[in-house]
C-alpha cells in the first residue's frame, strides 16, 4: 500500500469507526427498553432454585451442565443454557445467565434489578402438582417476587422500584407437569375433573396469577404454551405399545397440548380486552408458542441437524431424568445431535432453537 493509499485508508477509518460505535450504541439502547426480566414456572425455566430446597427433583450434579465451562452443573435440567438464558442475554440487560432467586450468594441489588428466576422444577399451576415432588408452588414464587421487590425498594427507594417493575418483562412457563406428573399419572384430579374441565381449571389458575402480577405492577407479561407432550421420550416410553422399537410421538397427548394452547391463547386475548378499561390499561399480555418449534425440530430433524428426536442423551434416554440421570449414567457423544437431554427436558441446542423461533415476539415486547 502506497503513502497516499495509507493516508486515504486512515482517513476512512477515522470516519468509519466513530460511526460504527454510534450504530452499536443505538442497537444496544434499542435493546434496553425493559428494565429487568423476571421468570416464573417449572424446570423449563428453573436455573437452580431447587438446589436450595428439600426435594428429590434436583439436577445439580453431573452430567447436567455438561456443556458449561468446567462442566459445572448449575441446577438447570439440561446440558447447558435454558431459553430464558438466551433471552436475558439478548435483551441487553448485561447478563449472560439468569440466576436463581434462592441462590444465597445473590446479594447484589443490581443483580436482582436486571432479573432473576423464581421458577422451580416440578411445579405447575395446579396447587397439587408441586406437592408431588415437594417443590415451590407458583403462589410461593409470587411471594418471592414480592420479597424481591421489598429488597430492591429498601436499597433503591419505593418510587424508583415502582417505575422499574412497570418497565420490566415477566415470563411464565409451566403446565406440562400438571398433565404429565399429575392428571395423567395420578387418579386424584381425574376423579374430580374431565379433561376439558381440568384444562379450564388450569387456565383459571393462570389468569389468577396474571391478575396478581398486574396488581404488583407488572405490565409486560409473557405466557408460554406447552410442548407436544406426546413427543417427550418419557411419554413415548410409558404409552407406546413397544417402547423400544415404536418410538413415534403419542398423538393423543400432543393433541391435548394443542387444545390447551388454543384455550390459553383465547383466554389471554380476552384478558387483554378486559384490561382496556382497567387501571392496568397500558399492560400487554403476550403468548409464546413453544409447541411448533419443538414439533418442527422433531418432524424436520435433518434441517436442524438432529439425529435422535425420540430419546434423551442421558442414560438409555427412555426414562432417565433428575436423580436417574447421574454421574454413572452413560451420556451420548454429541448432545447437539439430540432434541432431548434426558427423558423430559430439551438440550441446550433445542432451547436455543426455541429462543430463535421466538425472536420476533421478543423484539416486539422489548421495543414496545
Amino acid at each position: 500500500m502506497g503513502t497516499c493509499d495509507t493516508h486515504f485508508f486512515l482517513s476512512l477509518m477515522h470516519i468509519f469507526i466513530p460511526c460504527l460505535l454510534c450504530i452499536m450504541a443505538k442497537v444496544e439502547a434499542l435493546n434496553v427498553t425493559i428494565s429487568g426480566f423476571y421468570v416464573f414456572g417449572d424446570s423449563t425455566v428453573d436455573p437452580g432454585n431447587n438446589n436450595y430446597i428439600k426435594t428429590p427433583f434436583k439436577s445439580n450434579f453431573p452430567p447436567y451442565g455438561l456443556d458449561f465451562s468446567n462442566q459445572v452443573p448449575t441446577g438447570r435440567f439440561t446440558n447447558g443454557k435454558l431459553a430464558t438464558d438466551y433471552i436475558v442475554s439478548y435483551t441487553g440487560l448485561k447478563k449472560e445467565l439468569l440466576p436463581p432467586y434462592l441462590d444465597p450468594s445473590l446479594t447484589n441489588v443490581e443483580e436482582l434489578m436486571t432479573g432473576v428466576s423464581f421458577a422451580s422444577a416440578g411445579s405447575g399451576f395446579d396447587p397439587l402438582t408441586p406437592t408431588i415432588t415437594n417443590v415451590i408452588s407458583i403462589e410461593k414464587q409470587l411471594e418471592y417476587f414480592r420479597e424481591c421487590k421489598k429488597r430492591m425498594e429498601d436499597a433503591m427507594g419505593k418510587q424508583r422500584i415502582e417505575d422499574h417493575v412497570k418497565k420490566a418483562a415477566y415470563f411464565i412457563s409451566a403446565g406440562t407437569n400438571d398433565f404429565v406428573l399429575n392428571y395423567f399419572s395420578l387418579p386424584v384430579r381425574r376423579k374430580s375433573y374431565t379433561l376439558q374441565a381440568y384444562q379450564n381449571f388450569l387456565i383459571q389458575r393462570i389468569t389468577d396469577f396474571i391478575q396478581n402480577l398486574l396488581a404488583e405492577g407488572g405490565r409486560k407479561i409473557v405466557v408460554a404454551g406447552i410442548p407436544p407432550m406426546g413427543c417427550l421420550p418419557l411419554m413415548i416410553t410409558m404409552n407406546s405399545p413397544d417402547a423400544l422399537f415404536q418410538r413415534d410421538c403419542i398423538e393423543k397427548y400432543s393433541s391435548i397440548a394443542r387444545d390447551y394452547n388454543l384455550l390459553l391463547q383465547q383466554e389471554l386475548r380476552k384478558m387483554q380486552l378486559h384490561l382496556i378499561n382497567s387501571s392496568a390499561s397500558n399492560a400487554k399480555i403476550y403468548y409464546v408458542d413453544i409447541y411448533k418449534p419443538i414439533a418442527d425440530m422433531i418432524q424436520s430433524r435433518d434441517r436442524f441437524g438432529f439425529e435422535d428426536v425420540d430419546s434423551g442423551c442421558c442414560g438409555s434416554g427412555l426414562i432417565e431424568a433428575s436423580i436417574l440421570c447421574n454421574k454413572i449414567s452413560d451420556v451420548c457423544v454429541d448432545p447437539s445431535k439430540y432434541v432431548f437431554w434426558d427423558s423430559i427436558h430439551p438440550t441446550q441446542k433445542a432451547y436455543h432453537n426455541v429462543f430463535l423461533a421466538s425472536i420476533s415476539t421478543i423484539d416486539f415486547i422489548i421495543n414496545n
